[in-house]
């Protein structure tokens, strides 16, 4: 087992159901896990609008949202999603 799949079995054990995110290079461990697992990732086509989806549908749920981006720009593209879901 790896780090990845650790992850996303801790998601799982949370009641997780969907990631919203964007693919890319430094997330694909972490994609590979989702994709053997019953979580389901839906892709975006860009981090922030992941963000809000995840926000919203934390709201509309109750349960947690959750995004996904890749590692530099990807990931500040994230914040004023995540600042509204604060």
């Amino acid at each position: 087992m790896n780090t990845a799949e650790l992850l996303v079995q801790c998601l799982e054990r949370e009641g997780v159901r969907y990631v919203f995110g964007v693919p890319g290079e430094e997330n694909l461990f972490l994609l590979e896990a989702l994709g053997r697992s019953s979580i389901e990732f839906i892709t975006t086509r860009h981090e922030q609008g992941a963000a809000f989806m995840a926000d919203v549908y934390g709201r509309l749920t109750g349960q947690a949202g959750v995004c996904l981006s890749t590692l530099g720009p990807g990931a500040t593209n994230l914040m004023t999603g995540v600042a509204d879901a604060n």
